[in-house]
């Protein structure tokens, strides 16, 4: 059925007038949208900055191999060819027992001749060369590790997921923790925009009465119930939208400046990465949930 211009310009502004006749149910409507989206923006926030420092810190996770005492130089040279030959090894650094000692001396000695020259017959690390080794894929850790351990001449095999398990935990805890949340605020929101347009069509009720009298179709008399829903559902997200953009990008620099120990091991997603999947989503849920609800709660309200 196509209406006149008219008609559209009437149908909303009747969906408007609803909306401010009906001011405290449309408020509440509102409030517990904004605060469901306001919810999925933190916590979609937090999320993707996790699974970004995962990612970053399955790049630093290494493993390294010690050989035995007693191994010759020319078989280190071939395990390390092996090693290099693994197709799931993205790098692996050779180093020496000397350079492990000068490393030692610099890092603990802090340039004291006096005691460096304790050892000066004497490397106590003679036993420590190694490789340390970095993957292309983190899952890919304990097979490699599993077939380390298989080399002659392996000695011991470091390695440490502890970080990462800890991550990928906190992931799904964070993960869970929302989708509970913002499923409980989700039906909320349902059910206060429902009552929003039950009331709203109860209040017009008579009117409606007469203008299908005259002629009016279903779709002109439930049209601006539909824009009752959607302008509910479109302000909802676009308040906690603008109130997450500001605290962010507040939060972003507030890390990088505070505490710049951290933001070297772990920068912050920019807003400008983010925020357009957020206000896709947000807006998705928003109106969504405005229509949808609205559709099929004016069909049970309206017996004309």
């Amino acid at each position: 059925m196509i209406m006149k211009g008219n008609a559209w310009s009437y149908c909303i502004r009747s969906g408007f007038k609803n909306i401010l006749h009906n001011k405290l149910f449309s408020a509440a409507s509102t409030a517990t949208i904004a605060a469901c989206i306001f919810l999925f923006c933190l916590f979609f926030a937090i999320v993707t900055n996790v699974q970004s420092m995962a990612k970053k810190a399955e790049t630093t996770v290494g493993i390294t191999v010690f050989f035995d005492d007693d191994i010759a130089q020319e078989q280190v040279e071939e395990i390390g060819k092996l090693i290099s030959e693994k197709p799931e090894i993205k790098s692996a650094n050779y180093t020496s027992a000397d350079d492990a000692w000068n490393e030692f001396k610099s890092d603990y000695f802090n340039n004291n001749e006096l005691m460096a020259q304790a050892f000066a017959e004497d490397n106590p690390l003679s036993g420590s060369q190694s490789y340390e080794i970095f993957l292309n894929n983190i899952r890919d850790q304990q097979s490699i590790v599993d077939w380390l351990y298989s080399l002659d001449g392996v000695r011991q095999v470091n390695y440490s997921n502890a970080a990462v398990k800890g991550l990928s935990s906190l992931n799904r805890i964070i993960s869970s923790l929302s989708a509970v949340i913002i499923s409980v605020l989700l039906a909320v929101s349902v059910f206060l925009i429902s009552n929003t347009i039950s009331v709203a069509a109860q209040f017009r009720r008579r009117e409606n009465e007469i203008m299908k009298i005259i002629g009016a179709t279903n779709f002109m008399i439930r049209l601006p119930f539909l824009v009752e829903g959607v302008v509910l559902g479109f302000t909802g997200a676009a308040i906690p939208l603008i109130g997450i953009y500001l605290i962010y990008e507040k939060a972003v620099t507030y890390v990088n400046e505070r505490f710049v120990s951290i933001s070297t091991l772990f920068s912050p997603i920019p807003i400008a990465s983010i925020f357009p999947a957020m206000i896709a989503v947000a807006m998705g849920l928003g109106v969504g949930v405005g229509f949808v609800v609205s559709f099929f709660t004016i069909r049970k309200s309206l017996k004309v």
